[in-house]
């Protein structure tokens, strides 16, 4: 009982913080790059990408593309641990470009039930925490770090 109120950091209990979140959000955001992967001709040929959707002036493919990269590629590479803050970096370029260019700055929103969060913000914040802390000692930039 005294371990669970103690208010002390021990860094066995940040790392598995830390690999526990790696692993959550990799594979949630694993799933949306899955997704968009498994479906990319026909994404990249709707009105959303081809018209809505201009990074660096490309439309279409080439953003799609690269949201696919970020989103699955980049997310298996924090799911593991590895090349980890590399990794972040496009993940935080992408929900950075939701969150500002897409959902216009609107972070907080009047929704069905209340007021509802957008979910790129969370993620964009989730990122940037795992960006400042780093992989934690589970992971495979740990283990290429000791040799």
């Amino acid at each position: 009982m005294k371990k669970l109120l103690s208010t002390s950091i021990e860094p066995i209990h940040l790392s598995l913080g830390l690999l526990f979140l790696r692993i959550i959000i990799g594979v949630l955001m694993a799933f949306y790059g899955y997704e968009k992967l498994m479906h990319f001709s026909e994404m990249a040929a709707s009105d959303f990408w081809a018209k809505e959707i201009s990074f660096l002036g490309f439309t279409g493919k080439v953003p799609l593309g690269l949201t696919i990269f970020a989103e699955f590629f980049c997310s298996l590479f924090l799911l593991v641990g590895l090349f980890t803050r590399l990794s972040l970096i496009p993940l935080l370029i992408c929900m950075g470009y939701i969150v500002i260019v897409v959902g216009q700055f609107s972070i907080i929103n009047s929704g069905d039930n209340g007021m509802q969060v957008n979910t790129a913000f969370v993620y964009f914040m989730i990122y940037l925490a795992l960006f400042l802390t780093g992989p934690g000692k589970y992971s495979i930039d740990a283990q290429l770090s000791k040799k």
